[in-house]
């Protein structure tokens, strides 16, 4: 009896040992599949911040502002006063549409003075030329009257024009198609210089942006290359603009580095909502691998050695 107890308590604590064995081993698989999950959720983020981070390479925070691809800065030539201006700034003008004259006074004038010192030397001219032919003899002296007066009669000529000219030149008229967007002297009535007196004119419909960007990024822009401008104005709207012009000259900005300007088209301007000098941030895109997810490297170790998985003949190969 005593030898059959000590079998069953022997018994008993094998059950006991194989049961904590069991219970060792579910603890294992458990921690495991834990893992297992642990790890796929470890690749999954790294893939996703892979992606962000070797996704599709572009150049950001270049913050500059829109400027016209047409505008002009209209002087008058010549000082004097200021007898009408036909804009504001703001108005609508055309091409070659007047949009402010000096006083013609003394222009017209000048013009006629010149004509009348014209018409003199073409009399003189005639009479001359009439008097030499009655005499049938043309000497050396009369030749050279004659070259005189027809030099006298050029000189009369040009004055005319040089004064028709500058008569013009007292009419400002605008080179382009555009808005008036500035005047330093909005009033008739002044006496002014051609420094002092400038209306700005800017083609709305052809707008640019503009942006520094570092030697170090200069090489990875191409013409025609697709970019995206977010404005403050418009913070929500993606702008689409396009690589225009790159400087061949460069230039150094205020840390001493070297930098070059680059260009971009605004493709439009609905209702010319785009105003000159609005800031903004555009980013180029210069690299782009469609339907790609990417790893980094140090997320993926195996050994101690970083290694990659390709497919190849739907088979995967692995690659350090």
């Amino acid at each position: 009896m005593l030898k059959f107890l000590s079998k069953l308590n022997t018994n008993l604590n094998l059950l006991q040992a194989l049961s904590k064995k069991l219970t060792g081993f579910g603890k294992f698989l458990k921690t495991r599949k834990l893992l297992t999950v642990f790890l796929l959720l470890v690749i999954i983020l790294s893939g996703f911040f892979g992606y962000k981070k070797f996704g599709p390479k572009k150049i950001s925070d270049l913050y500059e502002l829109i400027k016209s691809q047409s505008q002009v800065d209209l002087k008058f030539q010549t000082s004097g006063q200021l007898t009408w201006v036909n804009v504001q700034e703001g108005d609508f003008v055309k091409k070659w549409q007047a949009i402010a004259g000096l006083d013609q006074q003394e222009l017209k004038k000048n013009l006629q003075k010149y004509l009348l010192d014209f018409s003199k030397e073409r009399a003189d001219f005639d009479e001359d030329l009439k008097v030499t032919y009655l005499d049938k003899v043309l000497t050396d002296t009369i030749s050279r009257i004659l070259q005189k007066n027809q030099y006298d009669l050029d000189k009369a000529v040009l004055d005319v024009e040089l004064k028709d000219i500058a008569l013009k030149y007292s009419t400002l008229v605008s080179p382009l198609t555009g808005i008036v967007t500035h005047i330093d002297v909005p009033l008739a009535g002044v006496n002014i210089t051609p420094a002092a007196a400038v209306f700005t004119v800017a083609d709305p419909d052809h707008l640019e942006f503009e942006a520094i960007i570092d030697e170090v990024d200069i090489g990875l822009i191409k013409l025609s290359q697709s970019a995206r401008l977010t404005l403050d104005a418009y913070p929500d709207e993606i702008i689409n603009l396009t690589v225009d012009s790159i400087n061949f000259n460069s230039s150094l900005d205020s840390s001493g580095s070297t930098v070059f300007l680059v260009k971009f088209r605004v493709e439009n301007n609905p209702d010319q909502k785009f105003k000159l000098g609005m800031n903004g941030e555009v980013t180029i895109t210069v690299a782009e691998k469609a339907n790609v997810l990417a790893v980094p490297l140090s997320s993926i170790l195996e050994n101690g050695t970083a290694t990659v998985q390709l497919v190849k003949d739907n088979t995967l190969i692995n690659q350090t």
